[in-house]
């Protein structure tokens, strides 16, 4: 199980610090949510604050857009060479075009399913993709309860996936914790966004050693 931490529950008065702290104790990515107001009722980060991530990350950026626009925001962020973008199917008018796009600026590419879109309308963007992000949450706020019915959604997806492109990761963001790991590993998750359950965990190491394990 890889981990990737999200920076929406990191202490953004303390931020390089709480950056260091998830790489210096097992993270695998650096998860960082950009919202812009739009296509969530949030507004988080830009490109000047990213850039003060990466400077400090010894781990991937993990860029989840949940914006309108996705283009301009991958264009804002591709000069900082994340590991992954991720951006919504739901607000994408030619997702297999920009997938196409990300890959090209030599950076890996994933789409992200809010929690009533179904698993299959991946299928054809599949053997495209490096990554699907499933929400266990709606998405635009951190510290929500995390969505069962989006286990068997995780299900069909593996199915999809190993058939089209086992090398695509699944992962999932919203409400992980210690108390559903075990769940998410047997349904096929590759990759777990946690940001409230690493950062309010009153040792990061153990937190995130627990969800590996």
């Amino acid at each position: 199980m890889l981990v990737a931490p999200s920076i929406l529950s990191a202490d953004f008065g303390n931020l390089a610090n709480d950056v260091k702290k998830i790489c210096d104790n097992g993270c695998d990515l650096v998860h960082v949510d950009v919202m812009d107001g739009h296509f969530v009722p949030n507004l988080t980060i830009g490109p000047v604050v990213v850039s003060a991530i990466a400077k400090v990350a010894t781990k991937p950026l993990d860029i989840h857009l949940m914006v309108e626009n996705n283009t301009f925001f991958v264009d804002l962020f591709a000069p900082l060479k994340p590991g992954y973008i991720t951006f919504h199917l739901e607000e994408e008018k030619n997702p297999h075009r920009l997938v196409q796009y990300i890959k090209s600026l030599d950076i890996k590419a994933g789409v992200v399913l809010n929690p009533h879109t179904p698993a299959s309308s991946v299928e054809y963007l599949l053997s495209n993709l490096d990554m699907v992000l499933i929400m266990s949450v709606n998405p635009g706020f951190g510290g929500q309860k995390f969505i069962p019915e989006v286990v068997e959604k995780v299900k069909r997806l593996k199915v999809l996936r190993d058939k089209i492109n086992p090398n695509c990761l699944i992962e999932i963001d919203g409400g992980v914790s210690d108390q559903n790991i075990e769940l998410l590993k047997d349904a096929g998750v590759d990759v777990v966004v946690a940001g409230s359950y690493v950062y309010k965990h009153k040792d990061i190491k153990t937190a995130i050693e627990t969800l590996k394990a």
